[in-house]
C-alpha cells in the first residue's frame, strides 16, 4: 500500500490481543526493552542486545525492516530464527486469524506475534523489541516492558503521525507505561516538551541523555580503531568511562548512550550486570545496512536511511569517517517520504547524484526526483532505470580515490548487497 490510514481499522491493539488471545498471551510472558523513535531504534536495539548477551542472559531481539530475509526480524542469541520454526509459527497463527473473519492483521501484527511466540518458546530472559511504526497503536504496544528508549525524533512516516515534531513526539509517547522508566536521546524543545508531559500524565520517570543522565562523546582517530567515537555515561549506579561506541557517525554515539542508559535502568532493578561485561559486549555489535562497505574497489558504501535527518546524519558520518576525493550518491526512496527534506541533505554531501528506482512498488519515479533536485542543487544529476543501470554509470565517474554511497531505502540497500557485494551475499 502506497497510503497506509493511521486509524483503528488498520491499527488495532484490541485486535492484537484477540490474536495473542488465541495462542495463550506470549506478550505477558516476557520481560521486554521497548525502543521507539524516528532513526536509531535499530541501532539502539543491537546495541542493547549484545550488551545483554555478553552479561549472560538469553535474549531474544525483534526489528525491523529486513533486508535480505524476513528472518532477520527475529532472532534469539543472535541466530536468526529457522526456516522451519518461522513456517511452524505461521502455520499456529494461520487459524487464529481466521476466526477474525471480517478483519484482516497486518503484516506487522502477524509477524509480531510469530517473535512473542518464538522468544516465549525459546526461554528468553530478556527480549529487545522495536516499535514499526509510531507508538501508540503500534503492535508491539501491547507489552508492558521493564524499561522504555525513544532514539531521536525527526520528520517521517507524516502522513500517518502528523506534520509537526510534536504530534510525531505524542504518538511515539504512546509506549510510555505507569512505573516504568524511559531514556530518551537528546531532542528538539518541542518535542522534550511533549514526552515530560506525557511521562508525567503515566507516572513514569524519564531522563534525557545529556541531561538527567550526564553524558559526553569525542570523535578521536587512532592507527588501531581508525577513527570512531568515545562516550562517557555517569549516573548514580554506574559509570561508563570513555567507551567505544561500534558504529560510526556521531548520531551512533547518542545511540550508544540511550542503549547504556537503558542498562542502567535494569542495573537499578537489581539485574545483575556489570559494567565491563556491558563495555565488552558493545565491541562485537555489528548491524548491516548501517554505513557498511560492499566493496572495495571502488570504495562503495551502503546506508538504509530513509528520511531527511537520516541522510544528514550519514553525510556527516561519512566526511568524519571515510577519506575520498569525491563521493557518488546512488539514490532511491520510496514516493511517501519527505522527498525534499531528503534531497536537501543528499545535496549538502554529494558530489554527484545518480536516481533510481529503489526496486519497490512503492519507489518514487527516479525522473521525478532527478526534477526535484535540480531545483534545489547546481550538482551534477544524472537518472538510471535500475540499480544496476545506475553502478555501471558510477563506476565511469569515480577514480581510485572516490566513493561510492547507494542510499535512500532499505528496499535499495538490499539490491546492492544482492547485486554489488564482492563477497557473497549471506543473510547477516
Amino acid at each position: 500500500m502506497t497510503r497506509v490510514g493511521y486509524n483503528q481499522t488498520n491499527f488495532n491493539l484490541s485486535r492484537m490481543l484477540r490474536i495473542l488471545a488465541g495462542v495463550g498471551n506470549p506478550h505477558k510472558k516476557l520481560k521486554a526493552l521497548h525502543i521507539a523513535g524516528t532513526k536509531g531504534k535499530g541501532s539502539t536495539a543491537h546495541m542493547l542486545d549484545a550488551m545483554l548477551r555478553n552479561a549472560g542472559f538469553r535474549c531474544g531481539l525483534y526489528t525491523s525492516p529486513h533486508i535480505l530475509d524476513i528472518r532477520e526480524r527475529i532472532r534469539v542469541d543472535g541466530r536468526l530464527i529457522s526456516e522451519a520454526g518461522f513456517a511452524r509459527l505461521i502455520g499456529r497463527l494461520a487459524p487464529k486469524v481466521e476466526k477474525l473473519k471480517n478483519e484482516t492483521p497486518t503484516f506487522f501484527e502477524i509477524m509480531t506475534a510469530a517473535a512473542f511466540l518464538h522468544f516465549v518458546a525459546q526461554e528468553v530472559d530478556f527480549a529487545v523489541i522495536e516499535t514499526g511504526l509510531g507508538g501508540r497503536l503500534d503492535s508491539t504496544n501491547v507489552l508492558r516492558p521493564e524499561v522504555c528508549g525513544i532514539t531521536n525524533i525527526s520528520y517521517d512516516h507524516m502522513a500517518q503521525l502528523g506534520t509537526t515534531l510534536e504530534a510525531i513526539a505524542e504518538e511515539k509517547a504512546g509506549i510510555f507505561k505507569p512505573g516504568v522508566p524511559i531514556v530518551s536521546a537528546p531532542q528538539a524543545r518541542g518535542v522534550k516538551r511533549v514526552l515530560r508531559k506525557q511521562a508525567e500524565k503515566v507516572g513514569a520517570e524519564l531522563r534525557f541523555v545529556g541531561d538527567e543522565l550526564e553524558f559526553s562523546y569525542r570523535f578521536e582517530s587512532s592507527r588501531a580503531a581508525g577513527p570512531h567515537s568515545r562516550v562517557c555515561v555517569t549516573t548514580p549506579t554506574s559509570r561508563f568511562d570513555h567507551i567505544q561506541v561500534p558504529l560510526l557517525g556521531e548520531h551512533q554515539a547518542v545511540n550508544c548512550g540511550v542503549a547504556l542508559g537503558m542498562i542502567d535502568c535494569l542495573r537499578q532493578k537489581g539485574y545483575p550486570l556489570g559494567e565491563q561485561q556491558a563495555i565488552d559486549g558493545l565491541a562485537s555489535v555489528r548491524v548491516h545496512g548501517r554505513l557498511e562497505t560492499i566493496r572495495s574497489q571502488p570504495h562503495t558504501v551502503v546506508d538504509a536511511a530513509h528520511n531527511a535527518a537520516s541522510v544528514a546524519a550519514l553525510m556527516r558520518a561519512i566526511g568524519q569517517n571515510i577519506t575520498y576525493d569525491s563521493m557518488v550518491v546512488i539514490f532511491g526512496c520510496s514516493m511517501d517520504k519527505d522527498i525534499d527534506g531528503m534531497l536537501q541533505q543528499l545535496q549538502l554531501g554529494a558530489d554527484k547524484v545518480i536516481f533510481t528506482n529503489n526496486g519497490s512498488p512503492r519507489s518514487a519515479d527516479p525522473r521525478e526526483l532527478h526534477l526535484r533536485f535540480v531545483e534545489k542543487s547546481t550538482k551534477m544529476a544524472m537518472v538510471a532505470p535500475t540499480l544496476d543501470d545506475a553502478f555501471r554509470t558510477a563506476m565511469h565517474c569515480v577514480t581510485r580515490e572516490d566513493l561510492i554511497c547507494i542510499t535512500g531505502s532499505v528496499y535499495l540497500v538490499g539490491l546492492a548487497k544482492q547485486q554489488l557485494s564482492e563477497q557473497p551475499c549471506v543473510v547477516p
